[in-house]
Formats: C-alpha cells, structure tokens, sequence
C-alpha cells in the first residue's frame, strides 16, 4: 500500500502577510509546496490530502489540480473550528481553527494507509521523504508497539534572522527513541548570538544550537488520526474556552509516549530545512533553492 502524504496549508501566514504556500521561490515561479509534492511522488507516495480552510477551497483546487493531478492523486479535507468531538462553549468567538492536531484530525476519513504529515510551507528536502517512505513502507516497525517516525533537524538551521519562531523541542535516547517533545515559542537569537525561547510553562531559558526539533514532519501508521479523538476531547475540555489555545501535533505525540502506549524514533535525514517565516526570509531561501537546482538535484 503506498503511503499517503497530509500537507497542512491551512494556515494563513500572518506574519509573512499573505498566503506563504504560493509564493514563487524557485528559479521559474516554484512554491515549496511544489518541491514537496516532486520529492514525494519520487520516494513512493500514491496520494496527497491537503487540509485547508473552506474558504479556500475554489482557488486552492484550482492551482494544485491544474499543477499536479497528472503526477499523484489528490484529495482535499478542511479544517473548520466547529468539527470538534464535543460541542465547545463560545465557539464563535474564536478566530482559528485548533492547531497542527487538529489539522490532522481534519482529515480523519481520508487516511486510510500509512502517511506522512508535513507543513505546505517548509522545505524538507529530498532525503526526508524517501526516509519516510522507507520508515511507513516497513510493516516491521509496527510489530510489537505503535511506532511513529519524526524527521528532525538542528535548531540552528531552523532560525530565522528577521524575527522568532515556535518548534517542538525534542528530547531523545541513545537508541534515537523519542522521549519527550514540547513546543516552545519565541524562539530566537539574543544580542549575544545565544538561542533563547519559553517553553510550555511561559518560562525562559536557552537552547543549544544543536537541539534537535520538530518542523511537523511525521510518520504515522494506518488510521492514527482517530488516536487524536480522546486527546482532542480532553484539550476542549481542560482549554476549549481560551480564544487562542492550540492542540498541537507534537503535544499530542508527546502525550501518547508518556501515556505508554506508543513509541517514535527519531529519524536520520541528511535534508537542509529551509522556510518562510517572514518575507525577509524569501531571498536566502529562493538562493538556496537556486543552489539545488544548479546541483542538479531538481
């Protein structure tokens, strides 16, 4: 069964200002999305579901089916505040939808085979990919505990020069097992070239620059998005209230470890990340686009 790849293009990039998916970065008027989609098919995925807002939906289908329907087929889920296991009080004055899990969530019904979730706004590159695909297509991984795959990378080379971001911070054993993973927000350089963030608890502290974490690159086997319904009905009802809680992707894997019941490796990839937090980000990453082209590796 060939893997499925989840692409969460959702978000609306506000502080890039304007939709980040569908900004032409590479040599003639490529997105990122349109390398992931190319690297993907190569290493073996069938089927990509992008989830988006409804709102979206008639310009969305309109640019991916004209750019990709010939390579791979395409299905859409969307991603709407009100599908949620349990009602949620105030809902309507809430903004956004729910987060990275809930996006996977969203799509619940179209994954159905092994699959691999990534952001429509991040450059993986190849090598992350076939890594994936190798890691699903292994029934193996599967035989004693649920195992999930995490393609990570070095925080260094995740940073952005123009402002701060937010990654999952990942804690590993010697054997690459996944022990913990928390999101940690503004995460940036100080003055003094040091890497500072606050985690879960709003707390300050510094990272090293060789931290490994989580860009929502994923590995998951068959019909793991129902695994998110209990999670997600325990996040409504502890924070469904705060306009602006999120049920984050890792938070969720992070509960799942910790609960017992599941495991997830830490998989070796020799990719360069590359992506657009902020506009200024545009020039070195369409550079180093340029690069890959000029290898010939596109």
């Amino acid at each position: 069964m060939q893997p499925i790849l989840l692409v969460l293009a959702a978000g609306m990039g506000s502080r890039f200002g304007g939709l980040k998916q569908m900004e032409p970065v590479g040599p003639n008027g490529e997105w990122i999305l349109d390398y992931s989609v190319l690297d993907a098919s190569r290493a073996g995925f069938g089927k990509i579901v992008f989830v988006i807002r409804r709102e979206m939906e008639e310009d969305f289908r309109r640019l991916t089916e004209s750019k990709y329907s010939n390579t791979i087929e395409i299905a859409y889920a969307f991603q709407e505040k009100s599908d949620t296991p349990i009602a949620v009080p105030n809902i309507a004055d809430r903004q956004k939808p729910w987060g990275t899990g809930h996006a996977v969530y969203a799509a619940r019904q179209h994954l159905d085979a092994p699959f691999a979730v990534i952001n429509a706004d991040d450059f993986y590159g190849a090598d992350a990919f076939q890594t994936l695909a190798s890691f699903l297509g292994d029934s193996a991984q599967q035989a004693e505990t649920q195992t999930y795959g995490l393609v990570g990378y070095r925080l260094s080379n995740t940073l952005s020069e123009h402002g701060t971001v937010s990654r999952g911070v990942c804690q590993t054993a010697a054997d690459h097992t996944l022990l913990s993973i928390e999101e940690h927000t503004e995460i940036g350089y100080r003055g003094d070239k040091t890497i500072a963030a606050r985690n879960a608890a709003g707390a300050e502290l510094t990272l090293s620059p060789d931290t490994l974490v989580s860009l929502n690159c994923w590995g998951f086997p068959a019909g793991w998005a129902a695994q998110l319904e209990p999670l997600f009905k325990s996040f409504l009802e502890e924070r469904g209230t705060e306009a602006k809680s999120e049920f984050y992707l890792p938070a969720a894997v992070d509960q799942l470890i910790k609960q017992g019941v599941a495991r997830t490796l830490a998989l070796p990839c020799d990719s360069r990340w590359l992506g657009v937090t902020y506009r200024e980000d545009l020039p070195s990453v369409r550079q180093a686009i340029a690069e890959l082209h000029a290898s010939g590796a596109y």
